[in-house]
């Protein structure tokens, strides 16, 4: 494998500027699709993160000669039976923005108390190379959903996320802040562990349904 850029499997620029951030000073260039595979898409038809992560992981490391990274990540809502999940990025329609998406997430919450409506973030990661899984990262973190948005920083959710340790919203937190408490912050840095371990690229023999999984205490702790 003479490619030494990682290819970021997403569209979502806000994506793209977090995991490059959280990965500065190895010596692996993040690029994102719109870099290099501007015309190629995948469309997600997992019922998990998981599932949507490592086909989509899959899928561009058959058309990328180097390392490529999918990732799936979403809000669970307690009080919404785990939604808006998979479907997080277009919770409101096909072509959904974040505004919208926030809008309808507060008016389904309208009716619940501050008490009920706990949260968590979820995000997995997955590593592949020339069609095989090589690597599969996961993280999570707690919070609760605002009355209405605060904070300019971030994207997605983000302006509604209110994470209790700090007393803000995760828009309201600097980005190196953010990144060192949240979910995609908690899964790259396992992903970075991982790449630091293995400096000279993937690792050889395998099999392509087996990967190496990466998963915390807390993210294993029953909800």
């Amino acid at each position: 494998m003479t490619e030494r850029r990682l290819l970021l499997a997403t569209r979502n620029p806000g994506k793209v500027r977090e995991i490059r951030r959280a990965l500065q000073g190895l010596a692996v260039p993040v690029v994102g699709l719109e870099d290099v595979l501007p015309g190629l898409s995948h469309r997600e038809r997992g019922r998990t993160f998981a599932e949507n992560a490592r086909a989509k992981s899959l899928f561009y490391s058959r058309r990328w000669p180097g390392l490529t990274l999918a990732e799936d990540s979403g809000l669970e809502v307690d009080a919404l039976g785990g939604a808006p999940g998979v479907r997080s990025a277009r919770f409101s329609g096909p072509r959904a923005s974040d505004a919208a998406n926030n809008r309808k997430l507060l008016r389904g919450l309208r009716a619940v108390p501050p008490a009920g409506r706990g949260a968590r973030f979820v995000c997995v990661m997955v590593l592949a190379s020339e069609g095989r899984v090589i690597g599969e990262f996961r993280g999570q973190v707690r919070g609760r959903i605002g009355l209405e948005p605060r904070g300019a920083s971030g994207f997605g959710y983000d302006p509604l996320f209110h994470y209790r340790p700090l007393r803000k919203t995760f828009a309201e937190l600097p980005p190196e802040v953010k990144n060192g408490v949240s979910h995609r912050g908690r899964a790259v840095r396992k992903l970075r562990a991982f790449l630091e371990a293995n400096k000279e690229g993937a690792p050889s023999g395998g099999r392509p349904d087996r990967a190496a999984s990466v998963t915390s205490r807390r993210s294993r702790r029953p909800r």
